[in-house]
């Protein structure tokens, strides 16, 4: 039995350099930090679902009310969070070529959904590609897919018209992810569908499936965080393989028929079909909103663009993740718009008088021009991304080493080096009282024109900030 002795050292020794030596990295730097513990880091709350993660990001962001940053381990691997407005400025924008990234959950090329779509790109190749599919979403595009928008909200309303039932009970999440999907099947991919009345037709059924990720499944995805290379010895994918044939398939068979002189439409399919042959799709340039947006659209691609070489999977990749993006997103917003607009009934009389007022301009049909001018709509849902943003947290991967240097007297300068995961807590940012006064009141006049002015940029993040924000912003 001695033999157990010298295998026991070994296993302390290796448990030593694995999971308590890490957990040294933000004291060794003398970056203020959560005391995490051996092999789950800080992750031991979302482990036991004792707080939803964006309930964790925001009680973290409240720990460190005197600090510019703060470190904590997702499982054994660092990450600095980053409430500094000033600091988030610097690493989103005016140093982006120290944090050009995204921070990847997949490894190699096992998932090509993952590995090949937008937001997981990097470098040049992410450039070229956002490029390529920025002109789906200049304000002529968008006017010209609002018909289709307005085309899948009339047969929502037409649904529940049929009832002709005073009172109609209806969980909200659900009816919403059914519009969402028809939205984005119709505006995205070409693909008809009504999901109210077919409550179980496939493109719905697999974007549940693709949204899911509870029990085994996010079980499996948090140790293979902890394990990365575990990945390619089991060949996970992040979708199931159900989902993936189902998609290749849809873009396979529109691809063809556009091909085939079957179909035409200026959608992002359509842009990435003309990239592929060559043609550069110019629009008018966007200008942002200077308060909100931290660069405009058209200043975000330094270099020469390259020519890309798009094989159906690139197309399918990017097709998948706006419907990915958008599916359970909007959904999520709308359910926390409807809950405002219940429990603050004068918001609703409010909003409900600018809806019925423009609709009688238009004679009962909305159109994207009258749509602009609503401007109590555009307050309404700015405080609710506000309050409840569903991207509720940003990040980063550091690409070049960075320094950070001291600002307040307890500070001291350290590096932030190339890997390490840098991470915004926007929900803890949006209820901050010093940059929101009366954070958890549902205050749309926030963003009226007189009170927008006043916001402090960069502590209004829904769609991110800088270049790599959200393209559908």
């Amino acid at each position: 039995m001695l033999w157990l002795i010298p295998f026991f050292v070994v296993l302390a020794v290796l448990f030593y350099y694995k999971a308590v030596k890490p957990l040294s990295y933000w004291k060794d730097r003398g970056v203020p930090h959560k005391k995490a513990l051996p092999l789950i880091g800080n992750s031991a709350t979302l482990i036991h679902k004792g707080k939803s993660f964006s309930e964790y990001v925001e009680d973290l962001y409240n720990e460190f009310p005197n600090d510019r940053y703060y470190g904590i381990h997702q499982f054994s691997k660092p990450g600095l969070y980053v409430r500094d407005l000033d600091l988030i400025k610097s690493i989103t924008v005016k140093d982006f070529d120290h944090f050009g990234d995204h921070n990847n959950f997949t490894v190699g090329n096992v998932d090509s959904f993952m590995n090949k779509n937008l937001v997981n790109l990097k470098g040049q190749t992410w450039r070229d590609m956002r490029a390529t599919l920025s002109p789906s979403f200049t304000s002529s595009k968008m006017k010209t897919m609002f018909l289709l928008f307005s085309e899948c909200a009339q047969q929502f309303v037409e649904y529940f018209e049929k009832k002709k039932e005073n009172v109609i009970n209806v969980e909200m999440k659900d009816i919403f992810t059914r519009f969402t999907n028809d939205a984005i099947a119709s505006t995205a991919f070409g693909f008809k569908c009504d999901s109210l009345k077919d409550q179980t037709n496939e493109f719905y059924t697999m974007g549940k499936k693709a949204t899911n990720f509870g029990g085994a499944r996010l079980l499996l995805m948090f140790v293979i965080g902890l394990f990365p290379p575990l990945q390619k010895v089991i060949k996970l994918d992040i979708f199931p393989q159900s989902v993936s044939t189902f998609f290749r398939r849809v873009i396979k068979e529109t691809i063809e028929s556009r091909e085939n002189g079957e179909l035409v439409r200026h959608d992002m399919i359509h842009l990435l079909l003309e990239a592929r042959k060559g043609k550069v799709i110019r629009d008018e340039p966007e200008t942002a909103d200077i308060d909100f947006a931290a660069v405009e659209e058209s200043k975000i691609h330094h270099g020469k663009s390259r020519k890309l070489e798009l094989t159906d999977d690139d197309i399918t990749a990017q097709a998948f993740i706006f419907f990915f993006g958008g599916f359970e997103t909007s959904a999520t917003l709308l359910s926390f718009l409807s809950y405002e607009l219940a429990v603050n009934p004068e918001v609703q009389e409010k909003l409900q008088a600018e809806i019925d007022e423009t609709l009688n301009e238009c004679d009962g049909s909305l159109i994207y021009n009258a749509l602009q001018t609503m401007k109590y709509m555009d307050m309404v849902v700015s405080e609710t991304l506000r309050k409840w943003p569903p991207g509720f947290q940003l990040d980063r991967c550091c690409v070049k080493d960075y320094l950070v240097e001291p600002v307040k007297p307890h500070e001291k300068a350290f590096i932030i080096q190339k890997g390490d995961v840098v991470l915004i807590p926007t929900i803890g940012i949006h209820r901050d009282p010093h940059h929101f006064e009366n954070p958890n009141k549902f205050d749309p006049e926030r963003f009226n024109d007189e009170n927008k002015t006043k916001i402090k940029p960069y502590s209004y993040l829904p769609f991110g900030s800088g270049p790599r924000n959200c393209i559908g912003k």
